[in-house]
């Protein structure tokens, strides 16, 4: 009796665990699945390259000082501009995942090259090669979501799930960059980056897409004239427009703190490096953090007025986390500042994907990628006479102020955008042609669940 009910309770724990481990392979070989883990792999040996492999370059091996940091850096910026620019014509023309296995294909000669550079104007070079090679596959992954459903709801999740990923990167990446520094070599860094971009290739090659859109057609014009209608579309379409300039203004602030932070923590603060390394980690944290619930609450943040709001507390963040000579407080402001970002971030990138049509999104997320490099790289030029003439932390701490200015100001048009939700296609009205056959964010999401 007793050998029977063990058996039995037996047979019923290994029936659990296979059907555990059959709803981990189904999970784990889903197309977002793929694609998530693709870009934590990719990404984390992009991050390592940036945050110790260039970085350490310059500084350590070519001895370079500030304004040669600050010229590969432009370089950098400029490059990657141009690629998202570009990139997103091509994705509309040949769909996000053929740009994407490219560009990772591309990258992974001009990382390489790093190898062998011997000067500062020769890694600038290389870096330049970087920008342009890189930001095709950020604009590609940007415009993958809608390509894999078209389920407004499962959109947002989506979105905060990839963009999760991406900000986990900075973590892992950060520490494979350190680890082989301390292990290996400083070169070894590029080889993990070259290496990183060739899994994701290998994960990505066969990911399906939607049907209908794996094909998106023949091209309509110059990959010229293309790329000024989407830069057109994106600025005439008040929706499209709105969100495009609530993440540029965030982007703004990022290329201020680029100039500004580590003179914050050095005349500020009395650091050194290694606090402003913990205190990004934290901050590293709060962003995965603010991914996650931006995942479990995707459907509120569906909306003109959330992103407002994420965008205040943007500011609140930013003051929090300079407004004090307080290390403690600073490292709660970074993480609380972290986990803000990464609830706006995917939220922005949602409202992007619902108001384009689908053969415009490569477009449209082109010139949010454009506009997010143009915003960073501003502040690089005006930072250092703003800092002299205000001081450091008084000139970050009004950059806060001026995100929540600009929330408020802010409030009556995304009061205006969320209650004509719904009552026009987001491609309507605004002066560009748009190829047919329209799909445009009224057809592919419907604005709630009951109209489903």
């Amino acid at each position: 009796m007793y050998f029977h009910s063990y058996y039995g309770s037996l047979k019923a724990i290994r029936l659990r665990a296979d059907c555990a481990r059959a709803r981990l392979r189904l999970v784990m070989f889903t197309p977002l699945s793929r694609v998530v883990a693709a870009r934590l792999i990719s990404r984390t040996g992009s991050e390592a390259a940036f945050f110790v492999g260039i970085w350490g370059k310059l500084a350590y091996e070519l001895e370079g000082d500030a304004t040669d940091i600050a010229f590969v850096l432009g370089i950098a910026g400029l490059t990657a501009l141009l690629g998202s620019a570009v990139a997103g014509t091509l994705v509309d023309r040949f769909g996000p995942k053929r740009v994407l296995i490219t560009a990772e294909i591309l990258f992974v000669p001009s990382v390489l090259s790093a190898l062998m550079v011997e000067t500062v104007p020769q890694f600038a070079l290389v870096v330049g090669l970087f920008g342009i090679t890189s930001a095709p596959a950020f604009t590609a992954i940007a415009s993958l979501p809608p390509f894999l459903t078209t389920d407004q709801h499962r959109l947002g999740r989506m979105n905060a799930l990839i963009e999760g990923a991406g900000m986990a990167a900075l973590i892992t990446g950060s520490a494979a960059g350190a680890a082989l520094v301390a292990l290996v070599s400083l070169d070894s860094i590029f080889v993990l980056d070259a290496v990183t971009s060739l899994i994701a290739v290998a994960m990505l090659v066969t990911l399906p897409l939607i049907a209908d859109d794996v094909e998106p057609g023949p091209a309509r014009g110059s990959g010229w004239s293309e790329l000024r209608a989407g830069i057109a579309y994106s600025w005439n379409n008040p929706r499209l427009r709105f969100y495009l300039g609530m993440g540029a203004s965030v982007w703004l602030i990022f290329g201020l703190f680029t100039a500004l932070e580590p003179l914050f923590f050095r005349d500020v603060l009395g650091e050194g490096p290694e606090t402003i390394g913990w205190v990004n980690t934290l901050f590293g944290i709060g962003l995965v953090g603010g991914t996650v619930l931006a995942g479990r609450f995707a459907d509120r943040l569906q909306s003109a007025r959330s992103v407002l709001v994420l965008l205040a507390l943007n500011g609140l963040g930013t003051l929090i986390y300079v407004g004090t000579s307080s290390l403690v407080v600073v490292a709660a402001g970074g993480t609380a500042w972290g986990l803000v970002i990464g609830l706006f971030a995917p939220a922005v990138r949602t409202m992007l994907h619902i108001n384009s049509p689908k053969q415009m999104v490569g477009r449209v997320m082109g010139t949010s990628q454009a506009l997010g490099e143009i915003a960073k790289l501003g502040p690089l030029v005006t930072a250092p006479a703003l800092a002299g003439l205000f001081g450091v932390q008084p000139t970050l701490a009004v950059s806060g102020i001026v995100l929540v200015a600009i929330g408020a100001a802010s409030w009556r048009t995304g009061s205006h955008l969320d209650a004509t939700r719904g009552m026009i296609a987001a491609h309507e009205d605004v002066g560009i042609h748009v190829p047919t056959p329209v799909s445009g964010s009224a057809d592919r999401f419907p604005p709630n669940p009951d109209e489903r």
